[in-house]
């Protein structure tokens, strides 16, 4: 389709909500998005100047628009993740999730059973879930089995088979696991009290539970049926432990959805939780993959409708870290204090440590693209035109001018190239100048690599502030590589981050990677230059008057020193006390060397 009827298209597009289809040259469709308004969010695609070189691609591609209009901006959204789930149109946010959970089902058939299963059939079965963890699963079930007798066979116990006696008990009921509704020993109406504790169970509702349990226990101590009072005050324990383990906050915030998101710049994770009656009934973390730099807010509109859909959820009220629009069905509340605070930051941490474990099984499965991630952020976080894959970071050393070194430590990929490092002894410099000391090693190091061909690094850190890293600059003027290889500098005392002819320093945030990497190499170029300077003052303080002496190493000295503890001994000792450490030879070069001059 040509330009001018696409621009047709996009002047008549309505101004209401709806969701927007591009389709390519092959009529293969490339995206699909919702807009509160149809034509100026379109538009937009047309008009402005985009950042991202994806985005600017997709709208080259663009070769025919579709729209579907829609009531509300909540009909939108869920058109808009059931359209993406149907076609995966390459450019739209990919869900990494779409593996079946268990459920569990309360049967619909008389003396119903309560088991898992990840089958839902519309049979008039009641389910609850999904659960994303089978281990939950296993709880629960285990915590019913435990509070209530229910049955475990699949037999059809209608009343006329169970008055014509085509049932006999089994091993479950002499093992005091079913109280035998087959032999007609329970009830309907017992087993559906039963039932409906369950059910309020499962809702995380365990009040009714435990006050029937409460009022039996009771009525057995008054009658004296002290055995049966006990059972029922373990079946309380068992359930007032496992109420104590899953209520995180008040009994009143109930019927709540919780979700947060944390991204960087491929991935986002949103995690969800479902609050019912103070007990977090569902956990859920999904993760997003990006396509055209989304926002968290766009993310976050799509995880929740997504969600919601997947897990069935009901509630009215939500809990989200900030604004998000869904309409005006849902209840959305952004908490600054107090319970329900403190349940959106236990949603965070969830989300935290679900991507924390996610890249460790990048860094052993894929570790490329660990790699990649990182170099992306630290692109984006220092500002640079290129990916730092080859970091160099510069330190001096010294003590009141005496001995000065400078060392040059070597990142690749973000991890050290411990052969790549280089220790440089001041040559040019006389007293404590670290400046011009910096000034010398940075024109030294790339001017060498200059001569050889080899590659430079695309970025340069000083270890210090604007006055080492004007010192580099003049280093780089020289050498003509201004502009060529980006430089910082890094100040020790509050980890700013220093910028040529920038006054105001770069704070970045304490736990980000990209400022843990950039400390680890000034922590390792400080560690390579002082041990270096170290070498150095312990290789000059070592030295003595018997090192001028012509023929004797240093072997000889510390076989000396050993024997006889000190220079001025050995200055004194005969020849025959000489000869019996270090043999004839060497002893008369050390005897005459001492006894040829005035001894002190």
């Amino acid at each position: 389709m040509s330009n001018s009827l696409l621009k047709i298209q996009v002047q008549t597009l309505p101004t209401l909500p709806g969701v927007y289809q591009y389709f390519d040259v092959n009529e293969t469709i490339i995206y699909i998005g919702k807009a509160k308004n149809l034509k100026k969010r379109v538009s937009s695609y047309f008009t402005k100047t985009h950042d991202s070189g994806k985005t600017k691609v997709l709208v080259k591609k663009i070769a025919q628009i579709k729209h579907i209009v829609v009531e509300t901006e909540t009909d939108a959204l869920l058109l808009e993740n059931n359209l993406i789930k149907k076609y995966r149109p390459r450019y739209n946010v990919l869900l990494k999730d779409d593996k079946s959970y268990p459920w569990i089902c309360i049967k619909n058939e008389r003396f119903p059973r309560v088991f898992q299963t990840r089958r839902l059939l519309k049979d008039g079965s009641e389910y609850f879930g999904p659960y994303t963890s089978v281990k939950t699963v296993y709880t629960l079930l285990d915590l019913v089995r435990g509070l209530y007798q229910l049955r475990t066979c699949k037999f059809d116990l209608s009343q006329e088979k169970i008055e014509s006696g085509k049932y006999k008990v089994c091993l479950e009921y002499h093992l005091g696991n079913c109280q035998g509704p087959c032999e007609g020993h329970e009830s309907v109406l017992e087993y559906e009290e039963h039932i409906k504790a369950v059910r309020d169970i499962l809702k995380g509702n365990f009040k009714t539970s435990l006050q029937r349990f409460k009022n039996q226990m009771n009525d057995f101590s008054q009658k004296m049926l002290f055995e049966e009072a006990h059972k029922i005050k373990g079946k309380i324990e068992i359930l007032e432990n496992y109420q104590s383990k899953s209520t995180v906050v008040s009994s009143k915030i109930n019927n709540v959805d919780v979700f947060t998101i944390v991204s960087d710049e491929s991935y986002a994770y949103v995690n969800f939780l479902q609050i019912s009656l103070g007990s977090i009934v569902r956990s859920h973390t999904l993760e997003l993959k990006k396509k055209l730099n989304e926002t968290d807010k766009e993310l976050l509109e799509l995880a929740i409708i997504e969600i919601r859909q997947r897990f069935n959820s009901l509630s009215k009220e939500i809990y989200v870290p900030f604004s998000v629009n869904l309409g005006d069905t849902l209840k959305v509340i952004e908490p600054k204090l107090g319970d329900k605070k403190h349940v959106l930051d236990l949603s965070l941490r969830n989300a935290k440590y679900y991507r924390l474990e996610q890249l460790k099984q990048v860094k052993i499965v894929d570790p490329d693209r660990h790699v990649n991630r990182v170099m992306a952020q630290m692109k984006v976080d220092l500002r640079l035109k290129k990916e730092p894959r080859h970091i160099e970071c510069f330190d001096n050393s010294n003590i009141q001018g005496t001995h000065p070194v400078a060392a040059c430590v070597v990142f690749k990929n973000g991890k050290p190239s411990k052969k790549d490092y280089r220790h440089f002894n001041i040559k040019t410099v006389t007293g404590p100048d670290d400046f011009a000391s910096m000034e010398e090693v940075v024109y030294r190091r790339y001017k060498r690599l200059i001569e050889e061909q080899q590659a430079l690094p695309q970025l340069i850190i000083i270890d210090g502030g604007k006055g080492q890293l004007s010192s580099a600059l003049k280093s780089l003027d020289r050498l003509k590589l201004r502009g060529v290889i980006a430089i910082i500098g890094i100040a020790k005392r509050l980890e700013e981050l220093y910028y040529p002819n920038d006054s105001i320093p770069l704070y970045l945030d304490k736990k980000s990677e990209t400022l843990k990497i950039v400390q680890q190499l000034r922590n390792e170029a400080h560690r390579f230059g002082i041990e270096h300077h170290r070498n150095k003052r312990s290789k000059t303080a070592l030295n003595t008057e018997l090192e001028t002496i012509p023929g004797i190493g240093e072997k000889t000295i510390i076989e000396l020193l050993k024997q006889l503890k000190s220079v001025q001994r050995i200055s004194y000792a005969t020849l025959d006390e000489l000869e019996a450490v270090v043999g004839v030879s060497r002893a008369e070069k050390i005897y005459n060397y001492y006894h040829q001059k005035p001894v002190n």
